[in-house]
């Protein structure tokens, strides 16, 4: 999924997947207007037809993988 930085709040645990109701790791800026969220899964599901009507997408999928500070921490 192609990213792009924008200026748009960072999604958080109450910004939930259209699709399923997960929680949401894209947002999708829409050309016509208007956003969808989306959880990883139904990203990567409908990224070709996402990346033809989407103006922005900010995707923060990273963040399934990256462990914070505190947990590497505690591991040690």
């Amino acid at each position: 999924m192609t990213t792009v930085l924008t200026s748009a709040s960072p999604l958080t645990a109450a910004d939930r997947c259209d699709r399923c109701g997960a929680q949401a790791y894209l947002r999708v800026v829409l050309l016509s207007g208007g956003e969808l969220l989306f959880c990883a899964h139904h990203g990567r599901k409908f990224e070709p037809e996402l990346k033809k009507i989407a103006a922005e997408i900010q995707d923060e999928t990273e963040r399934l993988t990256t462990v914070p500070a505190s947990s590497a921490e505690e591991e040690r």
